[in-house]
């Protein structure tokens, strides 16, 4: 058996001695507008923050749980590029593997992205309007990146890619790809987040592709993340249930879902569930009527709890439970990126999240 070939059981995550990273992200990382309390069509003031689905996860990693992690992406080298750059930096995450173009003036070409965010409340929900056409991103080749020389040479011990990046364009599906045979190959475990933006994938056409490009992701995974409407409309799976996500795709060791059910866009009932190929079906602690102040990378900060667990060693359950509290702390501040630290999750796994600390 090949190493690429693992017919879904737990993988054996590669000695932290042996690699240069413990986390790799593949996806866009796009430059976030902000209005706080206003809106969108009356801000006068934006707060600018970086943001990605893939991303998002890598720098919880690295913020929260203090883990060596990178982004491959590409990125223009203009002003805006580097501001992107500075971000990325500041929250710890590697920046070595950005693929630079360069700026022909005025984006004609290539740009950077951009994703103007409002958080919602009460009855009124978040709302986002991506301005990504033609980015830097979504022109990454598989070429452009050595795969062998990073997850073989450099080595990698887990990578984490998804959904948005690979519905940018069709060099973005299969540089996913790429990365992901590249990674398996090597013994690097390989999560994938589904994440599916109806804004990338307008159109029966598309919509008929999204499934063949999001069953080629499960098909290389290890890790699946994704809801009841991504299993059963864009994998096929008819009941929607992780074993029956389990059954379609013999590659996987562990399907993973978020459950949200929103009273208003300011309180939610958060949790997690999740199933491993020969393991019973784990539920997360139920955090009932959440408060939330920016809901937008609950589910990013999940995966990077999750991971975080998983990479340390920890049971499925407890690595579940990381993943759920780290979510929900994600939730609490604005911007994509987590602001919590491995204390304050630890803290809400125990039980004790909202004592005051002193």
């Amino acid at each position: 058996m090949s190493a690429g070939v693992r017919p879904g059981v737990r993988p054996v995550m590669r000695p932290a001695a042996d690699c240069r990273f413990d986390v790799v992200s593949l996806g866009e990382v796009m430059l976030r507008l902000d209005p706080g309390e206003n809106r969108i069509r009356s801000a006068r003031n934006f707060s600018v923050w970086e943001g990605g689905g893939e991303y998002n996860a890598a720098r919880g990693l690295s913020r929260t749980f203090g883990l060596r992690t990178a982004v491959a992406t590409s990125l223009v080298d203009n002003e805006i590029g580097r501001l992107t750059e500075n971000l990325i930096l500041a929250g710890g995450v590697d920046a070595s593997l950005i693929v630079w173009r360069d700026f022909d003036g005025v984006g004609r070409e290539a740009r950077n992205a951009l994703n103007f965010t409002e958080r919602g409340f009460g009855l009124r929900g978040a709302m986002g309007v991506s301005d990504r056409g033609h980015s830097a991103a979504s022109l990454l080749q598989p070429e452009e990146i050595d795969w062998d020389h990073l997850f073989g040479t450099l080595g990698v011990r887990w990578l984490h890619t998804g959904g948005i990046f690979a519905g940018l364009s069709e060099s973005t599906a299969q540089t996913a790809i790429a990365a992901m045979t590249a990674a398996r190959k090597y013994g690097t475990v390989v999560s994938v987040d589904l994440n599916y933006r109806p804004s990338l994938w307008r159109g029966e056409a598309a919509r008929a592709r999204a499934r063949e490009v999001f069953t080629s992701l499960a098909e290389h995974a290890d890790v699946l993340v994704g809801g009841t409407t991504d299993f059963v409309d864009r994998l096929g799976v008819e009941s929607g249930q992780l074993d029956g996500v389990l059954a379609r795709f013999p590659n996987l060791w562990l399907v993973a879902s978020t459950r949200r059910t929103v009273h208003s866009a300011n309180v939610n009932d958060w949790s997690v569930v999740a199933q491993a190929r020969t393991e019973r079906a784990l539920t997360s602690t139920q955090y009932d009527r959440l408060e939330i102040m920016d809901r937008v990378g609950g589910g990013d900060g999940f995966v990077a709890g999750l991971v975080y667990g998983l990479l340390e060693g920890h049971d499925l359950a407890s690595a579940v439970e990381y993943g759920a509290a780290h979510g929900a702390l994600a939730m609490t501040t604005p911007g994509d990126n987590s602001m919590a630290t491995r204390a304050e999750v630890e803290a809400l796994v125990g039980g004790n999240g909202s004592h005051v600390q002193r």
